[in-house]
């Protein structure tokens, strides 16, 4: 399907350009592939290099973020489906390191791709302060992806901090909570049992070279090193901009959450292997498409329309399911989607942080499909909280990854302070309410025990759990 017109085309320019200029965002990649490995669209935005006024080009590296976690899952469903492992086994039994102590029924391998395990946020365990605590390096003769020492130190640090977790955000599979530990302990089953030594050299051998991905990787020193990396911009604290080419930056110690590096040629190709159900434009078939439709299956709510499956999500856009990861870490903001039905796959990439490239995959595909770029916004019929929903909502809600809300009685309603900022919150539904963003809703759903009383909420991709002494 393509629709696009000079005129369409102009206004997706216009808007992908103020969208930059409104969120400071340095350089950007945009392009859309059909099932063939047609590119019908790229377009290249800013630059690689802001300060040197570097061009970006189809070959620019850039961070990949939380899309990893695609990639991860699908590494997964092809160990399934060679008969070394399944979705139903418990997690326990491939990495003894997580004895699932405190619960009091198993975390399945299935569970943890669709981030249901039962887990709170949690601190990120990072790459470059457990390297330097264990008195190592990173180097390109002897990276850190590859070591085995580095690897076995990561799980044990996460498969035990996983099991000291005494509170759950419910049973295995009963809710979502985004994470990204739960994607790492993937990783490392994959390492451990499949035919390479590491999970940098699975994607590689498995997915990366047999769908000629050959600028893609999960390395760190390698892509600081590359003349065509992209220049990561990232807002500090104080408001300041930071620039650098430091990939291991805030990067989890186990790789399978987000360590990817790829290009916009590059992903491209693993899109449009997505359209054609598990086979690469160049006749490789990698996977079969019953496992395909399995990751793509809804199997955890997110929001109202949003739904996540074995690492990607999907979404109602007009008649069509649009299929979709996005990625965030600093100086990285990423979207990559792809259409069934409209045949169309689209890649956004980002050198910049906390930009929604989620918007522009969705004014692309818009502009493809000859729909308005901007989509009309679900309306809601006014509702009013009951006294009981006031009184159990009201507390704090505190994530381990360090954001938190309060929610406030005032005046018959219930106010939100977002760390530290006033936020609209609108009622919309029993135990439901509403942030309304520039270009996307977010919902606030009430998360409740078996006497109905609120321990926790579920806001955006994660639960956050109540403050103890408001309980």
């Amino acid at each position: 399907m393509n629709h696009l017109t000079a005129a369409s085309r102009r206004e997706l320019e216009m808007l992908t350009v103020r969208l930059m200029e409104e969120y400071s965002a340095r350089g950007m990649a945009v392009g859309v592939t059909d099932a063939e490995g047609n590119i019908l669209y790229e377009n290249y935005f800013g630059w690689r290099d802001a300060e040197n006024r570097l061009p970006i080009d189809r070959d620019t590296l850039f961070g990949m973020a939380s899309v990893t976690k695609s990639f991860t899952a699908l590494s997964i469903m092809q160990m399934q489906s060679e008969g070394i492992l399944s979705v139903e086994d418990m997690v326990k039994d491939y990495i003894p390191e997580f004895t699932n102590k405190n619960q009091t029924e198993p975390v399945k391998i299935w569970h943890l791709l669709c981030h249901s395990g039962g887990f709170f946020p949690l601190p990120r365990i990072v790459v470059d302060k457990v390297a330097q605590e264990m008195g190592i390096e990173d180097a390109m003769d002897n990276e850190l992806i590859y070591r085995e020492d580095f690897a076995d130190e990561g799980v044990r640090r996460v498969a035990c901090r996983l099991d000291d977790q005494t509170r759950f955000t419910g049973r295995p599979g009963q809710r979502l909570s985004y994470c990204n530990d739960g994607f790492g302990l993937l990783s490392d089953i994959i390492r451990r049992y499949s035919d390479c030594r590491s999970f940098a050299e699975y994607l590689d051998r498995h997915i990366l070279k047999p769908l000629d991905m050959g600028r893609s990787n999960i390395g760190f020193l390698r892509n600081t090193l590359d003349a065509n990396a992209a220049v990561l911009y990232s807002q500090e604290p104080d408001g300041t901009w930071r620039a650098d080419r430091d990939y291991e930056n805030d990067a989890f110690v186990l790789h399978g959450g987000g360590a990817l590096k790829s290009t916009l040629g590059d992903m491209l190709k693993y899109a449009a292997m997505y359209l054609n159900e598990g086979e690469g434009v160049n006749g490789h078939r990698i996977i079969d498409r019953y496992s395909i439709c399995e990751m793509c299956k809804p199997r955890q709510f997110m929001k109202p329309g949003v739904y996540y499956g074995y690492g990607l999500e999907s979404k109602q856009m007009e008649d069509m399911t649009v299929i979709e990861h996005s990625g965030s870490l600093p100086g990285v903001s990423s979207n990559f989607a792809f259409c069934p039905q409209a045949g169309l796959g689209i890649v956004v990439l980002c050198n910049t942080m906390d930009v929604p490239a989620y918007a522009v995959s969705d004014m692309t595909f818009r502009a493809f499909c000859g729909l308005p770029l901007t989509e009309k916004r679900m309306e809601h019929a006014p509702y009013q909280w009951t006294e009981e929903e006031i009184k159990e909502l009201e507390g704090n809600y505190i994530s381990g990854e360090g954001d938190r809300f309060c929610l406030k009685a005032e005046k018959g309603t219930l106010t939100m302070i977002l760390n530290g900022k006033a936020t609209e919150l609108t009622p919309v539904y029993p135990w439901q309410g509403m942030v309304r963003k520039k270009y996307t809703d977010v919902y606030l759903t009430a998360v409740r025990d078996e006497e109905g009383h609120v321990f926790a909420a579920h806001y955006g991709s994660r639960i956050f759990p109540k403050t103890l002494a408001e309980r």
